[in-house]
């Protein structure tokens, strides 16, 4: 069970979560809260203790964003990742768990949501702040990798956002293209003006883009938004998200392809409305850190391609300050980022002499 203290900070803190509107521009406003999540989190996440502890980082000395140690994303593989509750203590049954999707036989992520309201909370405010309500919206995604294991945090995102939309067109599709192709067919032709949101993972939408359908009908709709998720998980050559863009566009006669940046270990997300340029979310922000020294942080006018460390605030339960491994640019001065691939090396690359 969480502490009496914990209980006391993890309140407020989540008060505080669903209160700020926390706006790119409040840079102030979000390093505050962000660093009492880092107090919270050092006491309460023996981890994440563990990990400043060997690192010789005292929480109380920390009064920069820019100097909190990020965890390396590859501890959510061999660690139960939670603040709040004792070292010993494993999640319970009815605890909310998400695993990232992985090869036979290969370790996954796993990462642990105490509180899914906070979560559905915060993932439903940073869509509506993006692209309006969602009960203006038809959903239709195609996501067969995803829907295929079910602890899918994607999927449980979109089931949540379907369900608010209220519109009995929305669903999944796995790889019935047939089905997918009529559905979007009905649904262009309407009347009710509701904005169609088609939602694929990368390898999925390719797939269907290039079966040799006639797909020529979406290219005139104003009200859709076609947005990929990344990722071929293995099943097409990877591709560099301009390639993938360019064959959508072309293939669906549509000007642009929307794209979202999430994963296992984040309950935030971010929204590139085209161009694969992200805008940072109200509780997540990233900082480029140095390729080969993790603990090296670029400012923020730093031009070439960096290490993406991510602060989420939203993983108020389990940690959120995460050393990603992928690689990213910024992009502007708006705290906006792309995302360019991937280290191909170590999942806990800058602390390998780390045994906790």
């Amino acid at each position: 069970m969480l502490s009496p203290e914990a209980v006391s900070a993890r309140q407020a803190l989540r008060q505080q979560l669903l209160s700020t509107d926390l706006r790119p521009s409040d840079q102030h406003q979000f390093e505050q809260l962000a660093l009492a999540v880092f107090r919270y989190q050092a006491v309460h996440n023996p981890i994440y203790r563990n990990y400043l502890a060997h690192l010789a980082v005292r929480p109380d000395q920390i009064f920069e964003l820019r100097r909190v140690p990020f965890m390396p994303i590859g501890f959510f593989k061999k660690h139960t990742i939670l603040s709040g509750f004792p070292a010993n203590v494993q999640p319970l049954s009815d605890t909310l768990t998400f695993a990232s999707s992985g090869t036979t036989g290969e370790q996954t992520s796993r990462h642990y949501v105490p509180d899914p309201d906070l979560y559905d909370a915060v993932s439903t405010r940073i869509f509506e702040q993006t692209y309006g309500p969602l009960s203006n919206f038809h959903i239709v995604a195609l996501l067969p990798s995803y829907l295929e294991r079910n602890n899918s945090s994607l999927v449980y995102m979109v089931q949540r956002f379907i369900a608010q939309t209220g519109s009995e067109k929305s669903d999944f599709f796995l790889h019935n293209h047939d089905e997918l192709t009529e559905q979007l067919r009905q649904l262009t032709q309407e009347p009710d003006q509701k904005k169609i949101l088609l939602i694929g993972v990368t390898f999925g939408l390719l797939d269907w883009a290039e079966s040799g359908k006639d797909l020529s009908f979406l290219g005139g709709n104003p009200n859709l938004i076609v947005m990929e998720t990344g990722g071929m998980k293995g099943r097409r050559q990877e591709l560099l998200r301009e390639e993938v863009h360019t064959i959508l566009t072309d293939q669906l006669g549509i000007q642009r392809v929307h794209s979202e940046y999430g994963m296992t270990e984040l309950l935030s997300q971010a929204y590139s409305s085209g161009s694969g340029v992200f805008e940072p979310s109200p509780t997540l922000r990233i900082l480029l850190r140095d390729i080969n020294d993790p603990f090296l942080i670029y400012p923020d006018d730093y031009k070439r391609t960096g290490g993406i460390n991510v602060i989420d605030l939203a993983n108020l339960d389990s940690c959120a300050f995460i050393e990603t491994q992928d690689l990213g640019q910024y992009v502007g001065s708006e705290g906006n980022f792309q995302v360019i691939g991937r280290f191909d090396n170590s999942d806990v690359r800058g602390c390998n002499l780390m045994v906790l």
